[in-house]
């Protein structure tokens, strides 16, 4: 593993050999507007897809992570062509993905998984997740699906997303059973929500050699302190994004003490507060936790990137975790 900063820029995904960068690229922006999850942002160009996933590569992010459910498929289809224009060949990165639970049985895991390969081509994938717990099968047979498509040589390792402590501790248990470990757990998790460490998933992870996978790491945008200077961006946000950004003017008043914080630092360390708040996420658990925050411009893939390169000290990171801690219930 590589240590910089005083944190490894590179980990091992769970109880796996697979290296993973502290800082991956979260695909959700490339929906290229398909479905209802792919109306959450604008419709990138293909060449602006390329330039984000190139950049993301140049500045370090060794790993990608996209989803069935992220414009029906067209996500998984966008990052491989970036990947391929990239000069990347399957085995150079690591390409997470997620089966849709959805009002399905465990039962489609199986009969989804040639869609999912077939997307992501000529690139395998080293990580599948259930997207959320809400399958209409147990989790025991949702796990005993994954370790199939394991058995199988069709994935190299199995995760989850927006599952509780229990859910994890069931979903490790039946995976053991089968001799395969859960590697990953895919949660929410920033400076400005912290439930993960009073709830018991972040303490499970560690106990169990689960990575914890934080994605809106920015607080979809909140940490980068634009919407406290002007708050007229809430409005301005793409198709479903702008409703629930609404909600958001309530919690600007909340978070603004801590965007000041955050905002402070960033300025005496030469950095931008994107930078900072990644860099703490990333290193207030030692190698237990990496972020996948998304970008919608080459300039912030790179800006989100640098976030593993920074030096921030001892006493920066407790005045953020002061900072952070009406977040942290």
């Amino acid at each position: 593993m590589v240590e910089t900063n005083g944190m490894t820029t590179m980990r091992r995904l769970g109880r796996t050999d697979i290296p993973i960068s502290a800082v991956g690229l979260g695909c959700w922006q490339f929906s290229q507007g398909g479905g209802t999850l792919g109306r959450f942002w604008p419709v990138l160009p293909q060449e602006t897809v390329d330039r984000i996933v190139s950049v993301s590569l140049a500045g370090g992010v060794t790993w990608f992570d996209t989803a069935e459910a992220y414009g029906k498929g067209r996500s998984e289809s966008a990052l491989a062509s970036a990947l391929t224009a990239a000069g990347k060949r399957d085995g150079e990165v690591v390409i997470a993905t997620k089966w849709t639970p959805v009002l399905r049985t465990a039962g489609s895991i199986r009969s989804t998984i040639a869609a999912r390969l077939e997307n992501l081509a000529p690139f395998g994938i080293d990580l599948h997740q259930i997207h959320h717990p809400f399958s209409l099968s147990p989790i025991a047979a949702q796990m005993h699906a994954m370790a199939d498509l394991v058995e199988a040589g069709k994935i190299r390792s199995v995760g989850v997303s927006n599952f509780s402590a229990p859910a994890m501790r069931v979903a490790h248990r039946v995976l053991a059973s089968r001799g395969i470990p859960l590697v990953a757990n895919q949660v929410r998790y920033s400076l400005a929500y912290r439930r993960v460490e009073t709830d018991g998933v972040l303490e499970t992870a560690r106990e169990l050699g689960i990575t914890i996978i934080a994605f809106s790491p920015l607080a979809q945008g909140i940490l980068t302190g634009k919407f406290h200077k002007d708050p007229a961006l809430l409005r301005s946000q793409p198709g479903p994004r702008r409703w629930l950004n609404r909600i958001r003017h309530g919690s600007l008043a909340k978070s603004r003490p801590l965007a000041v914080v955050v905002e402070d630092i960033a300025r005496a360390h030469g950095a931008t507060p994107a930078q900072i708040a990644l860099h703490w996420l990333v290193r207030a658990h030692g190698d237990l936790v990496v972020a996948i925050p998304g970008a919608t411009t080459p300039e912030q893939a790179w800006e989100n990137a640098g976030a593993m390169k920074l030096r921030l000290d001892e006493a920066g990171m407790a005045r953020l975790d002061e900072a952070s801690r009406p977040f942290l219930g």
